[in-house]
């Protein structure tokens, strides 16, 4: 018998299609906050900031990290374009560390409104990797 709550992800990044299959419900976090989705949501397009997303499968749950882009949700599937997309193992910790004290010390130091945003970004993307590298 068919299970009626599965449906298509995609996690597209510009080098790779870094995910495909089926899934029960997949959760991430967008520009409006962390959102979950199961089969039949209805159909939205959304910005993707940096953040954990939680990859439901019908008998596994899977942990990555993505980075900026969009996410189409229509009835039947999902489909992620995000910069960049980083399973836990492929995560540095120690360069995730030095790379939060950078923007850190550049959001302390930034003199203008764009350097500070970019900054907050760069340590959104650290302190994603940090919490997800240390799993």
């Amino acid at each position: 018998m068919a299970d009626d709550r599965i449906f298509r992800l995609k996690i597209i990044s510009p080098d790779r299609l870094f995910y495909e299959g089926d899934i029960t419900m997949v959760e991430l976090k967008t520009s409006e906050g962390e959102i979950g989705i199961y089969k039949g949501h209805i159909p939205l397009t959304t910005i993707l900031v940096p953040g954990i997303v939680r990859i439901t499968e019908p008998n596994e749950v899977k942990l990555a990290a993505l980075y900026s882009g969009f996410v189409e949700i229509l009835k039947d599937k999902v489909t992620i374009l995000a910069e960049v997309a980083e399973w836990p193992y492929e995560i540095d910790v120690n360069r995730a560390m030095e790379a939060k004290i950078r923007a850190e010390r550049r959001i302390n130091n930034s003199d203008n409104e764009v350097d500070e945003i970019r900054a907050e970004m760069a340590l959104r993307r650290a302190l994603t990797r940090i919490e997800l590298g240390g799993k």
